[in-house]
């Protein structure tokens, strides 16, 4: 008997791909994605009861399209229309593998599908937002606690969404170069931010939201499945990967965070690690340089250090130099200056902060006053890493790292 969770993986898995084959044969992304919302639905409902079906995603897309297909019959204003849906392939042709070549196209399809989601005409919240929905399967509930938005809130940003592709003309198909390239670009920085929310929620009692980190796992993963050769889509998914791995270090049993330097290396997963680690060798030896690789390149250097004072700080320095050539930007200069600072000394990597107190990027984000507290305080000025540590605390809105930037601050005053 398939349990609830074994149920929901089932649907999860072909969701991206029903969708895309509705879109791909009978267009209206809109009217797509309703029907096969309704098909999960009934399939949530059924199988527990019923079993589930030999061919799981062709009894979707059968569900789907005869939804789809009562819908628009419904709004069909005339006898033109009526053929034309006459003409459309019945529902177990959608699921075919592609014509003449006999080769299955399902990646081609989930990534044509991630590429519409993140469509130059919406904003960044609405890719996230439209990409969990449609690709990742999540239901606008699950969508809106990730984010901790009134569901009503939520379910509006999607509708906006549809009705700006639909608005923008946008159609099923993979855009031409170089539109191709900025398209993808977006992907990844889409599925990039899904799981930094995941792995670090911007607010709320928990750390990780293992739910959306995973999410973003599985969809780099389909990307690069589609796109092997793609330095950046597999430095971004090598990235995730040794990132991800420390998880289980992160926190305490009371869910307190646990820096970097005092985790315990022998609760990260090995698998991952040493995965990433394959990735982004590849992809470096083969690829142009690119961002996530090099951000991935530096994680793999932490994730090579059986200790946190084996870390090769050096090579870090380097790559946060590459980085920061390559793509500047007021983080990267925080990490930069934190790997500075293990190398030659505290007062060097504060230098590095000081253009940052003018940076519009930063005002008002706690993690430069974090990064200064944590020099300061290597530093000896404990007063004024006092006084950094409770501003960043007052800053942030994630409780465990409010909890975290306490704890420094009260061990300053014991």
């Amino acid at each position: 008997m398939n349990t609830g969770d074994d149920i929901e993986d089932l649907l999860r898995r072909p969701a991206p791909q029903v969708l895309a084959a509705l879109v791909r044969h009978y267009g209206n992304f809109e009217t797509a994605e309703d029907a096969v919302q309704e098909a999960l639905l009934a399939a949530a409902t059924q199988w527990p009861v019923h079993g589930v079906p030999d061919n799981p995603s062709g009894w979707l897309i059968t569900v789907a399209s005869r939804r789809m297909t009562d819908q628009l019959r419904s709004e069909l204003a005339s006898r033109k229309r009526e053929e034309m849906i006459a003409s459309w392939p019945p529902p177990d042709e959608l699921f075919a593998p592609a014509a003449d070549t006999g080769e299955p196209r399902d990646e081609d399809d989930t990534l044509i599908l991630l590429l519409l989601c993140c469509h130059p005409s919406l904003t960044p919240p609405s890719q996230i937002a439209l990409t969990l929905r449609a690709v990742g399967g999540l239901t606008t509930a699950e969508i809106a606690r990730a984010f901790l938005v009134p569901e009503t809130t939520m379910a509006q940003r999607i509708s906006r969404a549809r009705q700006r592709i639909r608005a923008a003309g946008a159609t099923f198909e993979m855009p031409p170069e170089p539109e191709r390239t900025d398209r993808l670009r977006v992907v990844l920085h889409v599925l990039y931010l899904i799981f930094n929310e995941g792995y670090t929620a911007t607010s709320g009692p928990e750390l990780h939201r293992g739910d959306l980190t995973g999410e973003a796992i599985r969809l780099a993963r389909i990307g690069h499945r589609a796109l092997p050769d793609d330095g950046e889509v597999a430095g971004l998914l090598a990235l995730m990967l040794l990132i991800d791995a420390r998880c289980l270090a992160r926190t305490r049993p009371d869910g307190s965070l646990v820096p970097l330097s005092e985790q315990d290396r022998g609760l990260w997963n090995r698998e991952s690690i040493d995965e990433g680690i394959s990735l982004i060798t590849r992809a470096l030896a083969r690829a142009p340089l690119g961002p996530y690789q090099l951000q991935a390149a530096i994680a793999a250097v932490h994730g090579e250090a059986a200790r946190a004072e084996d870390t090769d700080w050096p090579q870090i320095v380097e790559l946060y130099r590459l980085l920061e050539d390559l793509a500047p930007n007021p983080m990267v200069t925080l990490g930069r200056a934190v790997a500075v600072a293990m190398v030659r000394g505290p007062h060097a990597g504060l230098a590095l902060l000081d253009p940052l107190n003018t940076d519009s990027r930063l005002a008002g984000h706690h993690r430069l006053h974090a990064v200064r507290a944590h020099l300061l305080e290597m530093a000896g000025d404990h007063e004024a890493a006092l006084s950094c540590y409770r501003r960043a605390a007052r800053l942030t809105t994630s409780l465990p790292e409010q909890h975290y930037l306490h704890s420094r601050a009260a061990r300053l005053t014991s």
